[in-house]
């Protein structure tokens, strides 16, 4: 082990003086022979001592009070319920081998040392409580002296050490008078019957039976000996027993005595003879020998319910059994369960695992939309076209999970089938969802653009030239693209038939200016055509492609001269004012000019007169016949023929919406040509160049055939039986679901979903009855036990017969016996008593039946019997009282009466949709869940004895009905959209607006309204672009001058000219249409008048000013703008013409801009017209902003090429209003009761689809009752027990009797019921509050005269929970009973047995506190014990004296060591402290500590010198020395012995 390890090591400590307030000195003031050691023996511990040394754990100690501990001693001390405490123990280190004690460091180095105490909580002894006292009896005696007695009873036992029980009997003696004659002083006591036994002279019977067996063949007729007679009887009996009696009962028929004695009052045994008795006493009757029940050996275990492997639950159960040898029969001992249940796991490695159940789905329905709209909306009339955001449903059903694994199957399309639906209830888990949100997506209409210019007449294909056929086409183009591709869209080309087509023309770009002739500087010149080559689309190419046509020749055109009149340019010409030509309609156009300076007076050229200054010419001359081709619808996809083998049937559940590609198909379309406004025309009308395609390849979608899943099992076929136990036809039956629809021509879904048929039905219904046997002779006691008494002749008397009963089938047929102790009800009786009558008793027949009555309720029925033979003739017998004949009873009153009972019950609609099958679960649409029902209210018939009978003799189905009406939702009902307003802005981006408003809210439930405005409206903004050039200003040319100064000959000088400005729509031709001024640009309102100088003859005359120059970005100042002018007339010689140029400076936001693109806010979620919901676009705009702020055309920005990174739109969702969607309501539940009027049936419904948006909700009532018919409560009943009889005695031994009977009730509560025919409780088992076991029959003691004896039991007290009440400390509930003690003679007081009491514990105790209650209105207060439901008692009260001088304080100081002050409040003596209770009512008196401060003698020490002290020790009070005291330090760790060194020395040196 080591010499470093176990014991022999040695430790160190310090030890120095110190003076009392905690300073050290020298060690010679301290008493040198009280010096404690500085060295000791210690232990080194190693770690294998764990194994060697452990705790030792004693048992707890006693609970010991706290309030002991603190206070030193212990004091009286008053309970207040559960103490708290505190409970210690003996912990100790103790080396393992032989328990001896160690140190306790040595554990203390492995395991901390468990604890020593513990907190604990004492009960309060509980005094025993008793009742108060009955009435005095009246006295024993009606002479003499006796006793009268009064009684109580236990009602709360002792219990923790609490005050044992009190006498519960208090006797006063009692003298009602003198005797007058002797007192009967004896008296007969009968003692108990001796235990059955077999006669035991037998061997002497059968020895004397063969002595006589010679002659007894002679003698056989004449045999007169009863023993004999008896003996023959028995024998045969025996034969007789042996053939039909079972071999489960073993009946042996004994006989039993009892003793008769005469005893006197005092107690004392007399003489026979002192007694006297009217009848002959029975000291000896027949029995049944007790024999105990035999069963066999258990059986062998039953195999194990669980025979597949399953980890979630891995036991099953198994049974063993044994069977019945020997019934107990008698007194004997009753049979053991017969059947033994234990769990069991399965056995075996190979064990397949346990069948699992999964949820399957059907496939998704199509999705619907129409379930998703509200009651007002108008397009629940018109489903088509609906689209956006549905609904769809699909059905569930529950499969077993692996079905396939557990069958092992191979076969692959085996495997593909669906799987055979079972029970909905075997499956677990979360129901997968039955409907969901869809999309149908929106057909995008195509949208275009208006309609182009007419373009120039060209040649239908200018590669062949050869047909010189013409068309003038115009177009449009697809601005939206359309669902479907282009195909969907209107026409886009429209032909006009022309004349002199080409493919090429020139196109005249603008005019040079006007060159004089000859070199001259005015008169008449030519203006040279600057052109382009165009095509037919307006699109330059290269000028040789127009060389067939001639190029415009040079324009004539004049120079007017100084004196000449001066023309303004011809304006362009007007829109054409129709776009085609006919007999009556010609198209016209205009351009105009005006005057700016007129002629001299002579010699200058004149001025035209106002008819040359406007010209019109004929345009878009061809005719109105315009032609265009037209699209039918494409038809459907069909196989092309080429492909056709690839379109195979497809049987498995496509993934998605199941529509994947299969294989190329081909549709095709009808193409015409159509003269607008005529109708059909021939194909050569219309050109070739656009004619639309009239076939495309398409993708054909696969077939899907049918799939449905197995069929299910049969449903199960209980067996039920009538009363007359025949088996009740019914109908079983089966269903398979439809998990994919057929669609594409797939294979159709079979018509047959559900199969019914009839169960078949058992010849016998199962069932067993036990089938008893006729009743066998009664046997007497053998006779030679009865031959001493009188009439012992005869063969009569009481005796007991047998019989057998068997086990059958309700068939009749025979049965094992077991089947009728597991099935049957319980098993009648196989013996009785019975009496053979005697030459002296009187014998009658049995009665007759009762005579019938002519009408209910009319008049009596009677019965008779009548006298058997030498009956007749005794005078006894013909007694009518004691031999009634007769029997008279009023005919029985069959009178019902009907009445309502209970609530009614919610409204109920008739049962009309669908009830939800075992098998699979669907959704409804909208199911039925307002409207007209019906509720009920049970009906109770009673009889007229008001007692409870079945409801179909008041001829009712057992309800009352009454319509109600369940209101339907209505939903929020809003107008329809108002129509869009204007855009608010004419040019760039706005908003328009559109409302609705509330006609009606909802109720009931409905739909809730989306949220309105104050006004109830409900608003939806989007916003809108308007062509910034959609409303354009137009200048009609100027008017002639008004010239306004002196020189008017000369028709020149200052004037004013004006013209007119309209607002005018545009279009693609040009303004077409005038409109209202504020829809046009105020600011690019041209001017109406302007002021200027006409020129005079030979001024110099310029054309108006051309548009600015644009101002070069950034608009700074130092940049300008100018405007040029040209000389239209040159002025005289010496005149000079103005500056042709004009310029300004750029100034910001007055002639110069910056541009820059703004974008506007999303817009709100905006749906297809047919859409309810789901998907939707929001759209922004874009807009060009001027640098002030003005939006003006995109074209601004476009030029500047800035950046457009911006999404214009984007798809979002709008929720979509979701009605609650409930299941089916279940079927109605079993009734809460069996019988009576408080039966109700439920039935629930679940929320499948909870409401979503602004759908629907659900309703709060997710379940609904209805009462059950109401029926009879029969029940078995004991009626009273009868008092204790002894057979024509006094007292003894006697037994006491009662009966069962049948008793009706409504269940209520309400008293105790009606008692009725035993017949209506036939069907019941026979058992009384759930026992089995039948008594109506006990032994008992009659107490004879002057006998001291115990009273039968009190009934148990109520159940008492031995608690403090208001603290929640409760210690368990209990009740008790008692028997006291009774006597009837005052000197038999000492004979008296004790009284007695017994306890048992109970649940649902009531917590009662005791508190003494004082009288203060009689002359002498009166102080007694109440508990706090009322009852006065004795015990249970705090056991203090009861003050009586404390009447003044308002509740009597009754707490130890309290007194009533002269201020009426409870106040305690002096050395105890008041304890109040939160009501500051006196709690307890608490004794008040006296802490001693040691100060070692020193009377000035302050209290901080109690700090420097151990107040443990002992103080030394030394002469020289005073309050010195040796201080320790603790021990050190172990060091060997040389490396100690006493620390205390070095101290004091």
């Amino acid at each position: 082990m080591g010499s470093n390890c176990g014991p022999g090591g040695s430790q160190s400590r310090a030890v120095w003086c110190a003076h009392v307030e905690g300073w050290t000195t020298l060690h010679t003031n301290c008493d040198q022979s009280q010096r404690p050691s500085n060295q000791g023996n210690c232990f080194r511990v190693c770690d294998f001592h764990k194994d060697l040394y452990d705790w030792k754990l004693g048992a707890w100690n006693e609970c010991v009070p706290v309030s002991a501990r603190t206070f030193g001693a212990p004091r009286p001390f008053t309970c207040s319920g559960g103490e708290e405490g505190i409970q210690t123990r003996e912990v100790v280190c103790i080396l393992k081998s032989d328990g001896t004690p160690a140190e306790d460091a040595i554990c203390e180095y492995f395991e901390p040392k468990p604890r020593l105490e513990q907190a604990c909580l004492i009960p309060c002894p509980q005094d025993c409580v008793v009742s108060e006292y009955s009435p005095w009896t009246s006295c024993s005696k009606t002479c003499g002296t006796g006793l009268r007695n009064r009684v109580r009873s236990v009602m709360v036992p002792p219990l923790f050490g609490g005050v044992v029980c009190p006498n519960l009997t208090e006797f006063q003696s009692c003298k009602p008078g003198p005797c007058t004659g002797p007192e009967g002083m004896y008296s007969l006591r009968i003692g108990p019957w001796s235990p059955c036994a077999l006669p035991q002279t037998r061997p002497a019977r059968q020895a004397k039976r063969r002595k006589g067996k010679g002659q007894g063949l002679r003698e056989r007729a004449g045999v007169k000996d009863p023993e004999t007679r008896e003996l023959i009887q028995k024998k045969r009996t025996r034969n007789r027993l042996n053939r039909q009696e079972s071999p489960f009962w073993d009946i042996q028929v004994g006989y039993q005595t009892r003793d008769v004695t005469c005893i006197h009052r005092n107690g004392s045994a007399a003489g026979r003879i002192l007694c006297t008795q009217r009848d002959q006493l029975l000291i000896v009757q027949s029995c049944v020998l007790p024999k105990d029940c035999k069963v066999t050996d258990w059986a062998e275990w039953g195999p194990c319910s669980k025979t597949c492997a399953d980890p979630k639950s891995p036991t099953g159960s198994r049974t063993r059994n044994r069977q019945v040898l020997q019934f107990p029969v008698g007194e004997g001992a009753e049979c053991p369960p017969l059947e033994e249940l234990e769990s069991c796991e399965p056995q075996g490695d190979g064990m397949p695992p346990c069948a699992t159940y999964t949820w399957r789905t059907t496939e998704w329905s199509d999705c619907r939309v129409d379930l998703l709209l509200s009651q007002q909306d108008r397009r629940r009339s018109n489903l088509t076209g609906l689209c956006g955001g549905g609904l769809q449903t699909r059905e569930i059903y529950c499969v077993q999970a692996n079905a396939e694994l557990l069958k092992y199957l191979d076969d692959l399309r085996e495997k593909d089938k669906a799987s055979r639906p079972v029970e909905n209830k075997l499956c677990e888990g979360p129901i997968p969802n039955r409907s969901q949100l869809c999309q149908i997506p929106c057909p995008i209409d195509c949208e275009v653009s208006p309609w182009g210019a007419w373009g120039p007449c060209t040649f239908e294909n200018c590669d062949d030239q050869a047909a010189k056929k013409g068309f003038k086409l115009r177009k449009r183009q697809i601005t939206n693209e359309p669902t479907g591709g282009p195909g969907n869209c209107p026409h886009l080309v429209e032909a006009v038939p022309c004349d002199e087509p080409s493919c090429y023309d020139w196109k005249l770009v603008s005019l040079d200016q006007c060159i004089p002739n000859d070199e001259k500087t005015c008169g008449l010149g030519t203006q040279l055509a600057q052109v382009q080559c165009i095509n037919s689309n307006g699109e330059e190419v290269d000028r040789n492609l127009c060389s067939s046509a001639p190029a415009p020749e040079p324009v004539p055109c004049e120079v007017p001269c100084s004196r000449d009149c001066v023309l303004s340019e011809w304006t362009p010409w007007s829109t054409c004012s129709q776009t085609c030509s006919s007999k009556t309609i010609e198209g016209k156009q205009m351009r105009t000019r005006s005057i700016l300076a007129y002629n001299a007076g002579e010699g200058g050229a004149l001025c035209p007169n106002s008819s040359a200054l406007q010209e019109v010419r004929n345009c878009n001359e061809h005719a109105c016949t315009v032609y265009h081709w037209q699209t039918g619808p494409w038809g459907p996809c069909t196989e092309d023929s080429s492909a056709a083998s690839l379109n195979t049937s497809v049987g498995v559940r496509a993934s998605g919406d199941g529509q994947g590609p299969c294989s190329m198909g081909m549709q095709t379309r009808k193409v015409i040509c159509v003269r607008v406004n005529v109708g059909q025309v021939p194909p050569k009308k219309c050109p070739d160049g656009p004619r639309p395609s009239t076939v495309r390849p398409c993708q054909l979608p696969c077939k899907k055939d049918c799939i449905v899943t197995p069929f299910s099992d049969w449903t199960p076929c209980p067996v039920t039986c009538d009363a007359a136990g025949n088996a009740m036809k019914r109908k079983q039956s089966r269903k398979r679901l439809v998990i994919q629809l057929p669609s594409n021509g797939g294979q159709e879904c079979p018509e047959v979903l559900e199969e019914e048929k009839d169960c078949e039905v058992p010849k016998v219904c199962p069932g067993f009855r036990w089938k008893t046997h006729k009743w066998r002779k009664c046997q007497l006691v053998p006779w030679f036990l009865r031959q001493d008494s009188t009439g012992a002749q005869e063969t009569c008397g009481p005796g007991l017969q047998t019989r057998a009963v068997s086990c059958r089938q309700l068939d009749g047929t025979q049965a094992d016996i077991s089947e009728c102790l597991k099935f049957a009800k319980t098993m009648p009786a196989i013996t009785q008593r019975c009496q053979l009558p005697c030459q002296d008793d009187c014998q009658l027949t049995n009665w007759s039946k009762f005579s019938s009555c002519t009408a209910d309720c009319v008049g009596v029925r009677t019965r008779k019997r009548a006298l058997i033979g030498r009956s007749k003739k005794k005078d006894k017998c013909k007694n009518t009282q004691m031999y009634p004949l007769s029997e008279t009873q009023y005919c029985p009153c069959d009178k019902y009466n009907a009445q309502p009972v209970g609530n009614w019950s919610d409204c109920i609609l008739p049962e009309g949709g669908r009830v939800e099958s075992a098998l699979g679960m669907k959704v409804q649409g909208d199911i039925k869940e307002c409207g007209e029902g019906y509720r009920y209210q049970a009906m109770v018939c009673y009889d007229q004895d008001n007692r409870l009978v079945e409801t179909l003799r008041c001829n009712s189905h057992g309800y009352i009905e009454e319509a109600c009406i369940i209101p339907c939702p209505s939903d929020c009902k809003l107008s329809e959209w108002s129509n869009w307003s204007r855009c608010s802005k004419s040019c760039g981006s706005g908003v328009k607006v559109r409302s609705k408003w509330l006609r009606e809210k909802p109720y009931n439930g409905g739909r809730p309204c989306p949220k309105l405005d104050h006004i109830n409206q409900v608003y939806e903004v989007v916003p809108c672009q308007s062509d910034c050039n959609q409303y354009v200003w137009l200048a009609e040319p100027w008017s002639v001058w008004k010239v306004s100064n002196v020189y008017l000959k000369e028709n020149c000088g200052e004037g004013v000219q004006t013209r007119k400005v309209r607002c005018m729509l545009n279009t693609i031709d040009g303004p077409s249409e005038s409109v209202e001024d504020y829809l046009c640009d105020p600011e690019e309102m041209p001017l109406g008048a302007r002021e200027s100088r006409l020129p005079c003859p030979e001024d110099c005359v310029l054309n108006d000013w051309g548009p600015w120059s644009r101002c070069s970005l950034p608009c700074t100042r130092t940049n300008s703008r100018q405007r040029t002018a040209y000389t239209l007339r040159s002025p005289s010689v010496g005149r000079q013409c103005p500056d042709s140029t004009d310029n300004e400076p750029c100034s910001l936001n007055l002639n110069c801009f910056n541009y820059f693109y703004n974008i506007t806010d999303w817009s709100t979620c905006q749906l297809s017209p047919n859409a309810v919901c789901g998907s939707g676009i929001k759209t922004r705009m874009l807009d060009c902003v001027r640098s002030d702020g003005k939006s003006v055309d995109l074209k601004y920005c476009e030029e500047l090429n800035l950046e457009k990174k911006w999404q214009m739109n984007i798809s979002c969702m709008v929720e979509c209003p979701v009605n609650c969607q409930l299941s089916d309501w279940s079927t109605w539940s079993e009734c809460s009761q069996t019988c009576g009027l408080e039966g109700k049936m439920w039935r629930q419904r679940s929320v499948v689809q909870a409401s979503q948006g602004d759908g629907r909700p659900c309703p709060p009532q997710m379940e609904q009752w209805k009462p059950c018919p109401v029926r009879p409560c029969y029940r078995w009943q004991y009626s009273p027990w009868s008092e204790c009889r002894v057979e024509g005695v006094v007292c003894g031994h006697g037994m006491r009797y009662r009966n069962l009977s049948c008793f009706v009730s409504d269940d209520s509560g309400n008293g105790e019921g009606s008692l009725v025919d035993e017949e209506l409780c036939s069907s019941l088992e026979l058992s009384v509050d759930g026992d089995k076991e039948i008594s109506l029959k006990e032994a008992c003691t009659l107490p004879c005269p002057g006998e001291c004896y115990l009273m039968e039991w009190s009934d148990w007290s109520s159940c008492v929970s031995i608690c403090v009440k208001g603290a929640g400390v409760e210690f368990g509930s209990v009740q008790a009973r008692s028997r006291a003690v009774l006597a009837q003679e005052p000197e038999n007081l000492q004979l008296c047995p004790d009284q007695a009491w017994e306890s048992q514990s109970c649940t649902g105790g009531e917590c009662y506190e005791y508190k003494w209650i004082s009288s203060l209105n009689s002359t002498r207060p009166l102080i007694w014990c109440q508990r706090s439901d009322g009852l006065n008692v004795t015990g249970g009260c705090p056991p203090v004296n009861p003050p009586v001088d404390n009447g003044s304080c308002d509740s009597p100081c009754l707490r130890p060591k309290s007194f009533c002050s002269e201020a009426g409040v409870c106040m305690c003596e002096e050395g105890f402290t008041e304890v109040l209770s939160p009501t500051g009512q006196l709690d307890q008196c608490a004794p008040i500590p006296i802490l001693e401060i040691p100060t070692a003698g020193d009377k000035k020490g302050d209290v901080k010198t109690s700090r420097a002290i151990n107040p443990t020790l002992p103080t030394t009070n030394q002469p020289g020395r005073s309050g010195r005291t040796w201080y320790l330090q603790p021990y050190g760790p172990a060091k060997s012995q040389r490396d100690l060194r006493d620390r205390g020395n070095k101290t004091t040196d």
